[in-house]
């Protein structure tokens, strides 16, 4: 009877926590911004505020019927950018962030559904700016992520990111090295990059 109390204990924990992490990521805990404002923007194309990184505003969609994402997550803005900025569209129009990198796919060689290029972390290509960068998904983040590297230098890479939490920033830097003669960014959640042809 005392196994049966406890564990019954137990998962009321776990479903109320749970449930607080689901609403947590869909709520606006920085009050410094409203949903939907600009923050930032690389070569034109705006990155904007989404709040709780699981809050979703809508779908935007092109005027030609092109699916860019859900407002205003990560995918949106990378598809948006290369839409707006490359005039690219992706043969396959749907997906989360985690699923733009092909693991199938061997290093420098056509990712067919985005139609770019894809290189792998670590790679023979070192990453240029306008690359598509994939994180793997996480715990706390089973959709993974997507970015645009903004600069590169001898060392290090920029991104420019949309929805990467509440209180994070627009912009990160990692670190770049070469591991065996292949290009290494500093992360082991960097699947690896995608670029235009």
């Amino acid at each position: 009877m005392k196994i049966k109390k406890i564990t019954i204990l137990i998962i009321t924990i776990l479903a109320l926590v749970y449930g607080g992490m689901t609403i947590i990521k869909k709520v606006n805990l920085n009050n410094d911004y409203k949903i939907g404002q600009a923050l930032d923007s690389l070569n034109g194309v705006k990155v904007y505020y989404n709040g709780g990184v699981d809050n979703v505003e809508g779908r935007n969609v092109t005027k030609d019927n092109y699916n860019l994402g859900l407002k205003y997550q990560c995918v949106e803005f990378v598809k948006r950018y290369y839409y707006e900025h490359y005039n690219h569209k992706m043969p396959d129009a749907y997906g989360h962030a985690k699923d733009f990198f092909d693991s199938k796919i061997k290093d420098g060689s056509l990712n067919g559904n985005r139609n770019l290029i894809q290189y792998t972390n670590p790679s023979t290509s070192k990453p240029e700016t306008g690359d598509l960068v994939i994180f793997s998904s996480s715990l706390l983040n089973r959709f993974g992520h997507v970015a645009i590297i903004s600069k590169v230098s001898e060392n290090e890479i920029e991104i420019i990111q949309q929805n990467p939490g509440p209180f994070s920033g627009s912009r990160e830097v990692f670190g770049l090295k070469i591991q065996e003669g292949n290009y290494k960014i500093e992360s082991d959640r960097i699947l690896g990059w995608l670029r235009k042809k």
